[in-house]
């Protein structure tokens, strides 16, 4: 018997510590090489941290919310039939295991990164019967999910297309009901979740016309549990106006419920709640200052007409779903953005500071904006410009998806060349977006709603989509800025040339 420790690998690009979230496993259980037992929290992804070993856990040294150092012994193991191993050689492993950067070895090792690991877990696909398509053999969600149709077993997984109308919600939402899209609405709270202080009927059988029944649908409240003194046929019979009423005292507990609940936890000082600055959010901070102080932010304001746009995507929209596609308007936005920068490709680019040398990319790599309840995250959707409608459709509802769940890997929030944020999922109309630094320039949509324009001198309604695109000054002027967003217009005001001209 021997102990093995191991150490935090540094699950990001170079990061210095990550949060442990939480432990999978506890002192005396029994794991096997390869198995998660930790999550950790950096660089803006949620990981697991895979055992190196075939053992047992001896003991865990460090506590759940602790910021830990890369580097730092965090759990040790009891391993059958081997050596104790040196500090460094422990490490080494560890990293190995956790990285998995490294040709497979000749004892046969799967290599994958731990998000590829859990994705395999949940479609039931065997890992080790998946041959990696990746450098070296390492195997990617691709291959995943190929082995997982294979099976039959990946139209169960998937999230079944949630549906988008031009209400202006064209955008990520906080709240994880919809994805570049509208926001669903969630009504009053049902009887059974509110306060015990509104008094239930409890009834088991209730008559009332269809009208009032859809109005205590829509009202969130179960029809048997509305007082009432009226009876028809020696049944209790409910109005429109009994329903309205109950419903409204069920809205008001709750109101008081939640400012009773408030004022319970705000202390003496005045504090609500301190929240730790760490993790997600204190790396967005940090991201965030080194963009504003570093590149002289500058935002450009427009507004485009997209009555088409609105037209376009409703003729598609039954043809994509067909195909199990949820298409939204960011696919045309994005593909919009990618004829733009060809047109102006300084819009494409990053600075290189210490070469002194702006750098123009070839690809075409688009990351979008997803507000989840961590904090913001920008995943990536890799190789616009080559791919399809439908297909960058499937990256972003797949990718933003993932995201929300914080099941998306830290390699798919990387290689950005320029970055849409939706603030529009709220009901905005326009902003000063922060540039996701090092890239050069950042869109933003508002909200898709009518809007007053002037057509043949007549003011009618129109769709319209605000855009605001903030760009550095130090590499990007005004005019282009201007010319690029008149570009990204053209296409969304007429969005059939998409589908006419070549990629």
């Amino acid at each position: 018997m021997a102990t093995k420790e191991f150490k935090l690998p540094d699950v990001g690009e170079g990061v210095a510590e990550g949060e442990l979230v939480s432990w999978l496993v506890s002192a005396g259980e029994t794991v096997s090489e390869d198995q998660p037992v930790a999550e950790v929290e950096t660089d803006k992804a949620l990981v697991e941290v895979p055992s190196p070993y075939n053992g047992t856990v001896k003991e865990l040294l460090a506590e759940e919310g602790e910021i830990v150092p890369v580097g730092n012994v965090i759990i040790t193991f009891t391993v059958d039939g081997e050596d104790d191993d040196s500090a460094s050689e422990a490490e080494s492993e560890g990293e190995t295991a956790a990285t998995d950067d490294t040709p497979e070895t000749p004892g046969g090792r799967v290599f994958a990164p731990p998000a590829v690991r859990r994705l395999a877990r949940e479609l039931g696909v065997d890992i080790e019967s998946v041959s990696g398509s990746g450098p070296s053999g390492r195997i990617t969600e691709g291959d995943i999910r190929s082995k997982a149709d294979g099976a039959s077993a990946d139209d169960d997984a998937k999230p079944a297309p949630k549906s988008f109308e031009p209400s202006g919600k064209a955008a990520v939402s906080k709240d994880g009901q919809s994805v570049s899209g509208g926001g669903l609405k969630s009504g009053p709270k049902t009887t059974a979740e509110s306060t015990a202080s509104v008094e239930k009927a409890g009834r088991e059988r209730t008559l009332a016309a269809p009208a009032t029944r859809k109005l205590a649908d829509e009202a969130g409240v179960e029809l048997h549990d509305v007082p009432t003194d009226e009876t028809q046929d020696g049944e209790a019979f409910v109005t429109p106006e009994a329903v309205q009423a109950y419903a409204d005292a069920v809205n008001e507990a709750q109101a008081a419920d939640a400012a009773a609940a408030t004022a319970a936890t705000v202390g003496a000082d005045g504090v609500r709640e301190r929240i730790p600055y760490r993790g997600v959010r204190r790396t967005i901070g940090k991201q965030m200052e080194k963009s504003k102080y570093t590149a002289p932010h500058v935002t450009h304001h427009d507004t485009v007409t997209v009555d088409n746009l609105v037209e376009t995507r409703s003729e598609l929209k039954e043809m994509a779903a067909e195909r199990d596609v949820r298409l939204t308007y960011m696919p045309f936005v994005m593909k919009a953005i990618v004829r733009a920068m060809k047109a102006y490709p300084i819009l494409n680019s990053t600075l290189d500071e210490e070469a002194e040398e702006i750098i123009v990319k070839g690809e075409y790599n688009i990351g979008i904006a997803v507000a989840t309840d961590a904090g913001l995250m920008v995943p990536v959707v890799k190789n616009v410009g080559e791919k399809s409608l439908l297909e960058v459709a499937d990256d972003v509802y797949d990718l933003a998806t993932r995201a929300r769940e914080r099941k998306i890997s830290v390699e798919e929030m990387q290689g950005g060349t320029f970055t849409i944020t939706n603030f529009g999922a709220i009901g905005g109309e326009y902003a000063t977006p922060i540039i996701n630094y090092p890239e050069t320039a950042i869109l933003g949509l508002g909200a898709i709603e009518k809007r007053p324009v002037v057509q043949d001198d007549a003011v009618v309604p129109a769709y319209t989509l605000p855009l605001s695109l903030t760009i550095d000054h130090r590499v990007i002027d005004g005019a282009e800025a201007g010319a690029f967003t008149n570009e990204v217009m053209k296409y969304l005001n007429n969005p059939k040339l998409l589908l006419l001209e070549s990629q």
